[in-house]
């Protein structure tokens, strides 16, 4: 086993805690989880609804992925956090698949959790495999 890797993508949002965007081990990278912030201005406010907040997480994580040379048919299984399950669970897959079809789809758990930072809607991470 080789010692894992630590990435910071320049292009990609300043994360919200103390993390890299990736840690890879082995060819397994694992991308920290994205909030709906603006790679280009963090202090901006997050996009209102779920909706514009998904594709926000979806387009930073994609940011990670091509930083670190990679893209999404690298990903293998995808974690959801929602803080409005029942409410936004469906207008988020709807975003969400439109990042994965017509290709087949990673792995997925989706979970309802009482918040976020920045009280964000949402949170999305990836595992993927070099």
């Amino acid at each position: 086993m080789t010692l894992p890797t630590f990435s910071m993508v320049d292009t990609a949002p300043t994360p919200v805690g103390p993390f890299s965007h990736a840690a890879e081990a082995d060819g397994w990278v694992f991308l920290t989880g994205q909030m709906p912030t603006d790679p280009a201005d963090d202090a901006k406010p997050l996009p209102e609804g779920v909706e514009a907040q998904t594709r926000r997480v979806m387009d930073n994580l994609i940011l990670v992925l091509e930083g670190i040379g990679l893209s999404l048919d690298n990903v293998v299984s995808v974690r959801i956090f929602l803080t409005e399950f029942k409410r936004d669970y469906g207008t988020m897959n709807e975003v969400y698949k439109g990042y994965f079809l017509p290709k087949p789809l990673p792995a997925r758990t989706c979970i309802g959790v009482t918040g976020l930072a920045r009280d964000a809607l949402v949170e999305i991470d990836f595992i993927a495999k070099r």
